[in-house]
């Protein structure tokens, strides 16, 4: 078996990059294989890192030492603990005290310094590994390939696998199993399934993670039919599917409504012996839930019982959202008082479901109730919370109580969101209360958050309402700036303004650049612009964007309709207009 060479400077970045920067670790130029093979034993288990440590120091001053085996399982632990800075130290403590590493000693090191984003200094250690005269093995190369995928380093990570393939490695079904997800987070779905491919006409042959990874991925990006097509396959080459395999196939056939299918493929699994778990029932009944049928929800959460599955507060605040999305608020906390008599401890999302409820029914006296119930509870709003409520005021008419639960969710520290600023925007606006909206506006810019053309489109409207053309049209102008673009709704509202405002000819000149700047019009756009003209007079011009609003496939709405009745019923319109339009309303 060949081995890696060293780094060159063609290599991607992080290849030896801060070898001269890393003290040289160790110098022992072999280990024993039977130290290998106890390593993988069960670890040392500890309660507290003081007493890793303590244990640590004994064994560093034991004379003789003991074997690199009884340091491996003491690291290991300490990794599984999380610290990792002082994986690293002890590292260095054992080389100071020349303790010689094996291979899974370093692999150790280097799934810390993976851990805490030093890759350049993890890659140092792959290159101390092959100085020292060891093979690295699988384990190696999957942190690495990991560690690189999570950084987003896809063509590194893709270059190392290759690069350990080119040098003689045979790679595990875990080491494809990383590549595979990695693509498969990324997006890149068609190429983890040529991965699989090739992996198939080789000597390391796919497992059940390999495929439910791809299958997943196919799901999430609505490719049912490819995902069971190779669910199929995955059964016809004697690979069995796991919960795992079927949870992600039931979650997609939920979305489309395939009730059918989902309790086909349910019974399927207990004929394999695969019972559903808590997190499969809560995706059938969240679906159920937020496509209305509430008996049916209740009606699986009865079978998982029966099946002895206990539903989690995740079960409940499904149920409890379904009742809200329907308006049945009581029948909500009939739920939330069940899920408190069976010991289920409610979170800040069961109370934050409650009180959008409440709010959306305008039951703003309960949803303050929750509100501050949550709070002696000593759970903490978080934004979304403050959110709905900040909603269910601003809906109920009282925006000053809205502005005050505002300052106040940013006082505790809570980031307000783009839903949020959205929110807000929206009801200063709509109350003619620009200058205050303009003010947010401006705070919003300056806090560097991400702003979409929503955001927008709401203050050119606000603008819009209060004959604020001039500025509205400004700030049109001054979106590509920003790094936006308008959108249909953003030309929809500044026609709608100069229509209005009976400067047709301009309306007209941003109507027709909307395909110019690829946004074609849609139905919502002619029928503004076509009321505009009928409103200033000009049906002439209107029944012309009627045509071509036809010609595109799209109709008239009613407001636009009755538009033209009315002006069909004016005596004084010329017999030309008349027949004209009547050749569209038969």
């Amino acid at each position: 078996m060949k081995m890696l060479t060293r780094p060159s400077s063609s290599s991607p970045p992080g290849y030896g990059t801060l070898m001269l920067s890393l003290p040289p670790l160790f110098f022992s130029s072999s280990s024993s294989p039977s130290h290998n093979n106890a390593f993988h034993s069960k670890s040392q288990n500890f309660n507290t890192l003081d007493e890793a440590l303590c244990c640590f120091n004994r064994m560093l001053h034991m004379h003789p030492p003991p074997s690199i085996f009884d340091f491996n399982k003491l690291l290991t632990s300490i990794s599984k603990m999380k610290h990792h800075s002082t994986v690293v130290s002890l590292s260095h403590q054992m080389y100071s005290f020349g303790i010689p590493p094996t291979v899974c000693t370093l692999n150790i090191l280097v799934n810390s310094l993976c851990h805490l984003h030093r890759l350049g200094f993890a890659f140092s250690v792959l290159a101390k590994i092959l100085k020292l005269g060891h093979q690295p093995d699988a384990a190696t190369f999957n942190t690495l390939i990991r560690r690189l995928f999570d950084e987003r380093k896809i063509g590194d990570a893709l270059h190392l696998f290759d690069k350990m393939i080119g040098e003689g490695f045979q790679p595990s079904v875990v080491t494809y199993g990383t590549l595979m997800n990695g693509l498969c987070k990324v997006g890149n779905t068609s190429a983890a399934i040529k991965l699989l491919r090739s992996m198939e006409q080789g000597n390391c042959q796919p497992n059940v993670v390999v495929y439910t990874s791809i299958i997943d991925s196919l799901c999430k990006d609505k490719q049912l039919t490819e995902a069971l097509n190779l669910f199929s396959e995955m059964i016809a080459k004697g690979i069995s599917p796991d919960i795992f395999t079927y949870t992600s196939i039931i979650h997609a056939l939920c979305s489309l409504c395939e009730w059918k299918r989902v309790n086909t493929l349910m019974n399927e699994m207990v004929d394999r012996n695969i019972m559903p778990n808590v997190v499969t029932f809560n995706i059938v009944v969240d679906a159920f839930c937020k496509e209305g049928k509430i008996t049916e929800a209740h009606d699986v959460v009865n079978t998982m019982i029966q099946r002895g599955v206990e539903p989690n507060v995740v079960t409940y605040n499904a149920l409890m959202d379904g009742h809200c999305l329907q308006c049945q608020m009581d029948e909500a906390v009939k739920v939330f008082d069940t899920m408190v008599r069976n010991s289920c401890v409610p979170n800040v999302i069961c109370y934050t479901t409650l009180i959008n409820g409440y709010c959306k029914i305008q039951r703003i006296d309960k949803a303050m109730y929750l509100f501050e119930e949550m709070c002696r509870q000593e759970l903490i709003p978080d934004t979304v919370t403050y959110s709905a409520l900040i909603h269910g005021l601003c809906h109920a008419g009282r925006l000053q109580d809205a502005m005050t639960r505002f300052h106040e969710m940013v006082a505790c520290g809570k980031i307000p969101n783009l839903v949020t600023y959205s929110i807000l925007l929206d009801y200063l606006c709509k109350n003619c209360h620009l200058v205050e909206a303009m003010a947010l506006l401006n705070a919003i810019e300056v806090s560097n958050m991400d702003l979409d053309i929503q955001i927008y489109n709401t203050i050119i409207d606000g603008m819009c309402r209060m004959g604020e053309l001039e500025v509205a049209r400004d700030l049109f102008y001054k979106l590509s700036s920003k790094g936006l673009h308008p959108d249909t709704w953003t030309y929809n509202i500044l026609i709608h303004g100069l229509c209005k405002r009976g400067l047709l000819d301009e309306a007209n000149k941003l109507f027709m650049e909307m395909d110019e700047n690829d946004c074609s019009p849609n139905d919502y756009i002619y029928n503004t612009i076509i009321r505009g003209f009928l409103q200033n007079k000009e049906t002439l011009r209107a029944i012309q964007f009627l045509e071509e609003m036809l010609a595109r496939g799209f109709s008239a709405d009613v407001s636009t309709t009755t538009l033209f009745v009315e002006i069909l019923s004016d005596d004084r319109l010329e017999q030309s207009v008349k027949q004209a339009l009547q050749k569209f309303l038969k």
